[in-house]
């Protein structure tokens, strides 16, 4: 399992666009095959910086994924929605690993 971070730089002033934008892919990620841990958007701090974060079972599978949603029609308007409104300035994506696992239980005080 690997999992995907995107970083985006989005224009402060269209925070609920990206929101928007974040609550499609909410229901067109799952459907095409990644289980979507969530889009983050600022809350305190930079008003710039937004995450999409989701695991995926390879890059291989990622691949494929990718042509899914592009073909989804939510997807599709979405990215459009993305290129039209211009709220994103910038995106990049890492696949990272976990290796902290497993985790102990949490632990209430």
């Amino acid at each position: 399992m690997i999992t995907c971070f995107i970083r985006y730089e989005i224009d402060p002033f269209k925070k609920d666009a990206f929101g928007e934008y974040a609550r499609n892919w909410g229901e067109a990620i799952p459907r095409n095959g990644a289980d979507l841990i969530g889009y983050f958007a600022p809350h305190e701090g930079s008003a710039t910086t937004a995450y999409g974060v989701y695991n995926i079972e390879s890059l291989a599978a990622y691949e494929a994924y990718r042509v899914r949603l592009a073909a989804d029609p939510l997807g599709r308007e979405n990215y459009e929605f993305a290129r039209r409104e211009r709220f994103i300035l910038k995106e990049d994506r890492i696949f990272l690993k976990n290796v902290s696992l497993p985790h102990a239980a949490k632990v209430l005080p």
